[in-house]
């Protein structure tokens, strides 16, 4: 599957969200910014996707949406905590965090104000093993040059926390980089580190590249501490990522994840989120097509599952108009 002209597609559609493409609006047009992730990530494919579906309809609404290219799920709700974003992606991991102010919002407290909009992928934590490293699961990465994900990121928060479970310490990796997502499958085929975990819907051109490029393997992630993991926290679900789906990777990979969640403030306007929300549900079967990890998406699921932050006014709005909750 060929998915560099899906991005480029959808990131084409993202700049363009702020070019005039349509006749001149009323003047109380109104912009909104998605907070997403690195640029080769699903995050910022779906972000162009919600934006491509808003912009489509914004002759009758008037609001005007774009995307961020962002450092992931805790940089966007620390950034719409803060006022400078409306709405952000944060794992279903980051949003129960924040809403409780545990982990990265122990110092800060939780986060009373956030809102979820809805929940979109599965994102399986995906490990990915230089071929010449010779890794067969996950504990022969002691001692060798990982990259845990950089400091903002949900993934850096899902790293640590199975690190912890493990009874691991960053020191255990001879080498401990903090590479952006876009960053790590080059410094692979480099040879610069000999693996790399991610959290990301699938599939993802993040994948897909080092896969192709020099036969990148993708390791499992299963065993007690996995097992408890998943018993212990209500945002963790064990996937597995199918097989064939990336090159030189036969064998189906099971492994444990969150959800890919949309967040709000409570301050960004209900208004606001009703049309966003109804953008993309009145357009369900187009926002599908728009990236293969939107493909299986079921509204029954988006508007419950991996929510932890109470939901807003304006998505609830919808939902109870469409008679999906009470």
């Amino acid at each position: 599957m060929r998915l560099r002209p899906v991005l480029k597609t959808l990131a084409a559609v993202a700049a363009l969200s702020t070019a005039a493409l349509a006749a001149p609006v009323s003047a109380q047009q109104k912009f909104v910014t998605i907070g997403t992730g690195g640029v080769t990530g699903v995050y910022y494919a779906a972000g162009g996707a919600i934006c491509r579906l808003v912009n489509k309809d914004r002759a009758k609404h008037g609001i005007r949406c774009s995307v961020e290219s962002t450092g992931g799920s805790v940089f966007n709700v620390n950034t719409i905590k803060a006022g400078e974003l409306d709405l952000g992606f944060a794992q279903s991991d980051v949003q129960y965090n924040a809403v409780k102010g545990l982990s990265q919002f122990k110092d800060g407290g939780a986060v009373a104000d956030l809102r979820a909009v809805f929940a979109v992928h599965p994102e399986p934590f995906t490990v990915v093993a230089r071929k010449e490293a010779n890794i067969g699961k996950f504990e022969d990465f002691k001692g060798k040059r990982f990259n845990v994900g950089n400091p903002g990121s949900g993934t850096r928060a899902s790293m640590e926390e199975l690190l912890t479970a493990m009874g691991w310490k960053l020191s255990d990796f001879s080498l401990a980089s903090e590479l952006k997502a876009d960053e790590h499958g080059p410094a692979l085929c480099d040879g610069k580190i000999d693996g790399f975990f991610y959290g990301v819907g699938h599939p993802s051109a993040n994948i897909q590249d080092p896969t192709t490029s020099c036969g990148a393997k993708l390791v499992s992630l299963t065993g007690p501490v996995v097992d408890k993991l998943v018993a212990d926290k209500p945002y963790y679900a064990k996937v597995s990522i199918p097989a064939g789906l990336y090159p030189n990777n036969p064998q189906a990979t099971p492994t444990y994840g969150v959800l890919a969640t949309v967040v709000a403030s409570v301050k960004t306007p209900a208004d606001t989120i009703y049309a966003v929300t109804k953008a993309v549900f009145d357009n369900f079967d187009e926002f599908k097509k728009l990236h293969p990890a939107l493909a299986h998406l079921k509204p029954e699921d988006m508007v419950k599952n991996g929510l932890s932050a109470p939901l807003h006014d304006g998505a609830a709005r919808y939902y109870k108009e469409k008679g999906w909750i009470k």
